[in-house]
């Protein structure tokens, strides 16, 4: 059964029988976990190839563990630093920098797919204006060709560890006071300062072979009138045909008040999608959920499915034991560990 666009969550650490019957339904195409769904690495791995063996290929597993405040699975896992901390290191020193949003890279991507995570939604890519505080210190900093530099190491260092990397949240989210989680969020800037701006970290990773793209919730009104995840302008006209991105476009969570610009479930799956989205999040909704799977009429494109399983992970360590037997894997959790730590050992 060919990966569906709905990506989806559950309510515990493992599969109930309503869980098993959502995820079996051909819309489906992913589970998000959150930290209700983790209680030690040994669970998680039990829980992932429990999702795993229901379906092939096997549906994909994303979190957001980006580091700093948003990080789901922390027992058992490397504390893994704010991104902001990566942007403080780069004004002191630029080659340890890279040196570290790589080995974080590393760090993040190797234990979540030793524990049957595809992927994580990261690096943010947005751009700290003073203004948001929903971004903050998840963004790396507020030059356009930091972020860059530093989301480029960390997604090396994601593909080093098996993973895919998820730039987020495009066109950019760090201009605006509102948390379009909660709110209606609306960027009044011009097209040409957001892409002399806030796209160049997007425009830049693709080039350098981004895999996928997480859109935000932000109406631009200069540009158009519906959020991002909805236009087919931001999405079709600018994102594919402009900036030439050929990878994975994941919505937002469908659930967030940023998305309300549409009043159903089904009404904004449908938008999203027929915008550009391969894939959408449903989160914290099962009953959403379960209208979108019984209403949505949808079938993905093949170019759209090729997109979607490109996301798999590839898993380089067969066990936490052998990973941690990894010098390079040693070295680095050392090395992530002292990032944030006055009293830490940085290399070079």
């Amino acid at each position: 059964m060919a990966l569906g666009p709905i990506m989806l969550d559950i309510g515990a650490t493992e599969l109930t029988d309503e869980d098993k019957r959502r995820l079996m339904h051909p819309l489906t195409g992913g589970v998000i976990l959150f930290s209700r769904n983790y209680t030690s690495r040994k669970q998680l791995m039990a829980l992932t190839q429990e999702i795993k063996a229901l379906r092939t290929p096997h549906l994909l597993i994303a979190v957001d563990q980006e580091g700093g405040r948003v990080q789901r699975f922390k027992a058992d896992f490397s504390r893994l630093p704010a991104m902001r901390e990566l942007g403080k290191i780069w004004d002191q020193n630029q080659v340890r920098a890279r040196h570290l949003a790589r080995q974080a890279g590393f760090v993040l991507a190797a234990e979540l797919v030793v524990a049957g995570v595809d992927l994580s939604f990261t690096p943010v890519l947005d751009i700290d204006h003073g203004q948001s505080s929903v971004i903050g210190d998840r963004a790396f900093h507020r030059d356009v060709q930091i972020v860059s530099t530093l989301g480029h190491a960390l997604m090396t260092g994601l593909k080093a560890g098996g993973m895919q990397a998820v730039g987020k949240h495009f066109p950019g989210h760090g201009g605006i006071q509102a948390d379009s989680h909660l709110e209606k969020s609306v960027d009044l800037r011009r097209y040409a300062d957001i892409e002399m701006d806030d796209l160049v970290p997007f425009q830049r990773m693709i080039n350098f072979g981004l895999a996928g793209i997480m859109v935000a919730h932000v109406i631009y009104p200069q540009v158009d009138q519906y959020p991002a995840g909805f236009s087919s302008r931001w999405l079709e006209s600018i994102l594919r045909q402009q900036l030439q991105f050929e990878g994975c476009i994941f919505s937002d969570d469908l659930s967030m008040q940023g998305a309300a610009y549409y009043s159903s479930i089904v009404a904004r799956a449908s938008a999203a999608l027929k915008a550009g989205c391969d894939m959408i999040l449903v989160c914290n909704n099962s009953d959403a959920v379960d209208e979108l799977l019984d209403t949505l009429q949808w079938d993905s494109s093949a170019t759209s499915i090729a997109r979607m399983a490109r996301m798999h992970a590839k898993r380089y360590f067969t066990s936490m034991v052998k990973l941690r037997e990894n010098e390079t894997y040693a070295q680095a959790i050392r090395e992530v560990a002292a990032i944030g730590d006055p009293n830490g050992l940085l290399p070079f």
